[in-house]
């Protein structure tokens, strides 16, 4: 593609553009390279290696003097976005973008069941990767950079996908990643602390979550909202100075979908809703109260998309949880009956006290809890991760989770502040193990913090692991499962 089109300017040069990057490392000959300043190095100061490797163009946010085409824009990321929309041309019909602190994932999975019962040819991109009918493609971050994600929009629409539910990270949404996606709805499911490692403040992260609705969103899109997550309120009342067209959701009479009662079952979740004055009751067999929400956002958003509540909320019932989210991984049998071992990736203080909370009513014995927290990331959530586990948990087990560079042990004792009483276990094998012997009938253990993933990243290496893996295997070599 020549240069031109993508810049809708003609230079002195005009060289044929084969391909986007912003990192150096995977610049080919004939490569546009977006010199982008990061949080640990500046994109410019890789520029002669780009050139080296064969760049035919520079996107950066100063004059560079060197031998071929520079772009000068003072927001590059943005640029880029925008870049990466016409090189990757195409994309699925109607998209909508959830963000959230906690749920995102559930949200996006539900939609794209939804839309594939109602006969659609549905996806999803997010923290589970990219897929639609006939494409599956893993992804390194919920939302990657804008050149990988119009990549994977572009080759999903050629596929025939034509609806795709998409994550929406704050991060994503602060370095401009999905701004040239045409979305057609958003969702929010809830703000809670985390990431203030990459924000300022929790204003900051809040303002970056706006940004999916006030700037990239078009004007008739519509904003399904979760009322009974923190910070909804705030959000509805910033909506509505601006216009925006609302869909809510939850236990207010005044919502669009008032959840009139919601209760745990050993066979998942009885619900009851009203639309418009007509009930409707339903099991979703998914675990822990909170997915009541996520599947009701889910169904905001197909409804939005242009569905009925009577074709919509009938098909909650076929609902299947999204791998590692309230996940019933096994059972480890007694003769007075059995223990249920769940995976969770909460790894916030709320959604770890809520996941705690949602599991209760499935424990006629103890909780058993082992988790840990993440290194290189918002530290001053490990001692509210520690509390929020003392208040719901009988038995725990602080354990490792992704340290990555940081000092594991200091990890663990930060968490074990507000942890009286609970055992810390380096090995996160050997504390899960330790969970599953301590089990009696009818307890119930939830593995928090990892959920799907498959590696454990210490230093810089990622170890294979898996939270429902090891659960299985340990049951396996106590003779269960």
């Amino acid at each position: 593609m020549p240069l031109s089109k993508l810049t809708g300017e003609r230079g002195d040069e005009d060289p044929t553009i084969i391909g986007l990057t912003p990192d150096s490392r995977m610049v080919k000959p004939g490569f546009l390279f977006a010199a982008i300043k990061g949080d640990l190095f500046d994109g410019e100061a890789f520029i002669p290696q780009a050139i080296e490797a064969g760049a035919v163009a520079i996107l950066s946010a100063n004059p560079v003097d060197v031998e071929v085409p520079v772009i000068v824009d003072d927001n590059p990321r943005l640029r880029l976005a925008r870049m990466a929309a016409i090189f990757h041309a195409g994309a699925p019909a109607t998209i909508v973008g959830i963000t959230g602190t906690n749920g995102k994932t559930s949200v996006a999975n539900f939609t794209q069941q939804l839309w594939a019962a109602l006969g659609l040819q549905a996806g999803a991109l997010g923290t589970l990767g990219a897929f639609a009918p006939g494409y599956d493609y893993s992804l390194r971050h919920t939302t990657p950079d804008p050149v990988e994600i119009h990549q994977v929009l572009s080759t999903m629409a050629a596929l025939g996908t034509t609806h795709l539910a998409m994550e929406v990270s704050s991060h994503g949404l602060a370095q401009y990643r999905a701004d040239a996606v045409p979305f057609s709805h958003g969702a929010f499911c809830n703000l809670t602390q985390d990431h203030l490692d990459f924000h300022k403040d929790f204003n900051d992260y809040f303002k970056a979550k706006l940004r999916l609705f006030t700037a990239l969103l078009p004007d008739d899109g519509v904003a399904v909202v979760n009322r009974d997550g923190a910070e909804a309120e705030r959000l509805i009342e910033l909506l509505q100075a601006q216009g925006r067209k609302i869909f809510t959701v939850g236990k207010s009479s005044e919502n669009d979908i008032v959840l009139e009662n919601v209760m745990s079952t050993s066979s998942g979740i009885e619900m009851a809703v009203t639309v418009d004055g007509y009930g409707f009751e339903m099991v979703l067999p998914l675990f822990g109260d909170f997915q009541a929400e996520n599947a009701l956002v889910a169904a905001g958003l197909v409804i939005a998309s242009g569905y009925d509540a009577e074709q919509v909320l009938p098909l909650l019932a076929t609902l299947r949880g999204a791998p590692g989210r309230m996940e019933l991984v096994g059972k480890r049998a007694f003769s007075e009956g059995s223990a249920s071992l769940y995976v969770d990736f909460a790894h916030t203080p709320d959604a770890l006290q809520r996941a705690l909370a949602s599991i209760r009513p499935h424990a006629s014995g103890k909780i058993h809890l082992v988790f840990g927290a993440g290194g290189d990331r918002d530290k001053s959530k490990r001692s509210l991760m520690g509390a929020a586990a003392f208040s719901g948990a009988d038995h725990i087990i602080i354990t490792d989770d992704n340290p990555r560079f940081e000092k594991p042990a200091e990890i663990r004792a930060e968490i074990a502040k507000n942890c009286p009483g609970a055992e810390v276990i380096a090995d996160r094998r050997a504390a899960i193990m330790a969970g599953v012997k301590a089990l009696a009938p009818g307890d119930v253990l939830l593995i928090a913090g990892k959920g799907h993933e498959s590696g454990q990243s210490v230093g810089a290496e990622t170890l294979p692991f898996n939270d429902r893996v090891v659960a299985v295997e340990c049951l396996a070599q106590l003779g269960e499962g």
